[in-house]
């Protein structure tokens, strides 16, 4: 059987009517639905219903009946007011980009301390049937996110990008999104294989954690990544300093690589603050093992002196643009 969140399909909604005057109006609704062929399943005063029944049946909702006592949810079970549901049903163009896999990798190069590539980050860049040119990223993956897709577009975004790593032949950094991710044994298992009918060895992988969320089952996210490691894969930390990226989660991981978050890079060579936390986060890469890489260099002074200090990859506008990889 083929995971719902790898496969997705048309999203169902379940709505819940509560209240005595809306009570009254299950049966109908009930009928209608049935006879367009809308209704997926009933339970006492919770209705299951193809998205397509939504509009319409929204409509009626706010016409006839106390819409603050109707509640909607997805599988995620997140049972929400149902005046929040036009939201989620106009942002169906994120299935599409899913479906039709209308994903762009773009590569952006890392370099060593002597300018030369060391590997490149896959990036994943967006477009929709009906407008030109890319989408923003946290625009598309907000998206996916309110819809309950988060995994779905995580993992197109990761075999895009590891289709595209046959043709670079380095060292690829590649995103993803722990808490998107089920079970890394099931979930990953697709990555794995494809590298390895592409014959990409897996040291030429690094996968990083993206996340902006607390994550909150640590352990889970150290299965997945130990899950990688038994694999051949590498992994990075990214965004170090920002968010989720803390020291002490930099030492509890111990990565492959430690990425800067780029705050603390632009303006370092003249900013004692960013100087002071540039120096701590590298001295904690040193301490786990970690490979120190700064992102975000845009100006030759903050790179030389963030090579001085013992910074060893670095990426950056200063080093090259991402570009689609072709």
């Amino acid at each position: 059987m083929n995971c719902k969140a790898c496969f997705p399909g048309d999203i169902t909604y379940k709505i819940k009517f509560m209240g005595e005057k809306n009570s009254i109006f299950i049966s109908f609704i009930r009928h209608y639905l049935t006879g367009r062929k809308q209704l997926i399943k009933h339970q006492g005063n919770v209705l299951i219903v193809k998205e397509e029944a939504v509009p319409g049946l929204v409509d009626f909702i706010f016409d006839h009946m106390q819409y603050s006592e109707v509640y909607f949810a997805l599988d995620d079970n997140v049972w929400r007011p149902i005046k929040e549901i036009t939201t989620i049903f106009e942002l169906q163009w994120v299935d599409q980009i899913i479906t039709n896999q209308l994903v762009t990798t773009f590569a952006q190069p890392i370099v060593d301390r002597n300018e030369e590539v060391y590997g490149y980050e896959m990036l994943s860049r967006f477009k929709r049937d009906d407008k030109e040119g890319y989408l923003a990223p946290f625009e598309v993956f907000q998206a996916a996110k309110i819809r309950n897709r988060m995994y779905a577009l995580d993992k197109v975004c990761r075999m895009t990008a590891v289709r595209n790593a046959a043709k670079l032949q380095k060292k690829v950094f590649i995103n993803f999104i722990p808490t998107a991710i089920y079970s890394p044994q099931h979930c990953l298992k697709s990555t794995v294989q494809l590298a390895q009918e592409l014959g990409i060895n897996p040291s030429l992988f690094v996968f990083e954690v993206v996340e902006t969320e607390e994550v909150e089952d640590m352990d889970h996210l150290k299965n997945i990544l130990m899950y990688y490691k038994e694999k051949g894969f590498e992994y990075a930390l990214d965004d170090v300093g920002e968010g989720f990226s803390t020291k002490e989660v930099l030492e509890e991981l111990a990565p492959n690589y430690m990425k800067l978050d780029m705050k603390y890079v632009q303006g370092v060579s003249n900013d004692q603050s960013k100087q002071l936390t540039a120096k701590k986060f590298l001295n904690s890469a040193k301490t786990v093992g970690s490979v120190p890489l700064a992102e975000g260099v845009e100006l030759r002074e903050d790179f030389e002196w963030l090579k001085k200090e013992g910074y060893q990859l670095f990426q950056g506008y200063l080093f090259g643009k991402p570009a689609p990889i072709v």
